[in-house]
This record gives structure tokens, sequence and C-alpha cells, in this order.
């Protein structure tokens, strides 16, 4: 026990940078741009940039985000993005827009958000998305 108490110091141990075993791993670490990707729905699989200001999403082929079925409003919602982060808007939809499976007319995204408009369930991801393969 006194050989305990004798020893009982605090070690710090530096890894020298230039050691590969260390590699700087926010050196990689760049600024994206937030997405919406389709994971469920007619269009799975799509990814959207969230890349303006301002972007619509219905079923007129005019709109940024443009989803090819009846459940969603020519005019569905609009996305916004500013320093505050990005907040999605019903637009008076006629299914409604859901997040996080809650009816709203506006709602904050945040990383991991998902979307429902019509029968599309989307996600939204402040970071760059994998795509996982599962072997079917």
């Amino acid at each position: 026990m006194a050989n305990f108490e004798q020893n009982e110091t605090t070690r710090i141990f530096r890894m020298p940078s230039s050691d590969a075993t260390a590699p700087d791993l926010m050196k990689s670490a760049s600024l994206v741009v937030p997405v919406l990707s389709i994971i469920k729905g007619p269009q799975t699989g799509n990814v959207f940039e969230i890349d303006a200001p301002e972007i619509t999403i219905g079923r007129d082929p005019a709109n940024t985000i443009f989803l090819n079925d009846m459940t969603v409003s020519r005019s569905h919602a609009k996305i916004l993005r500013n320093e505050a982060g990005v907040l999605i808007e019903d637009l008076g939809s006629l299914n409604g827009t859901w997040v996080d499976g809650a009816i709203v007319n506006s709602a904050p995204l945040h990383d991991g958000s998902s979307v429902q408009i019509g029968t599309f369930t989307l996600m939204y991801h402040e970071s760059t998305v994998e795509r996982i393969e599962t072997g079917e």
C-alpha cells in the first residue's frame, strides 16, 4: 500500500504529431452544405443540397425540390436558411408538413430531423451523408 501512495502521480503522454498513428482528424474537415435525402417514397435515394437562402418544395416542376406525387401540393413547403439555422415552413398544403412526427406550420431543422411531405420521408443532414451498403 505504501508503494502505491509513493507512485500516485498523474503522467501525461503526448504523441508526436509526426506519428502516422495520430492523424489530424480536423484537417480534412470542411464546411459542407446541408442536404435533404429521400429515404422513403417514389424517389428514394435522391439528395438535395440546401445551398440557397430559400428552397421551395412541391409537385410543380418549377420548385427547387420537385416531388412528383399527387400527395404533394404544387407549392407544398419552403426551407429558409440563414445564420441562425434552417427552418421549414408549410405553404398551406393539403396534407401538411411533418417534422419528427409532428405536423407543423413552421419548425427548425436539426441534423437527423425527418421531414414527411406526402408519401415522401426526407432526412435532413448538416454533414456529408455516407451511403451504407446493405448487401441487398
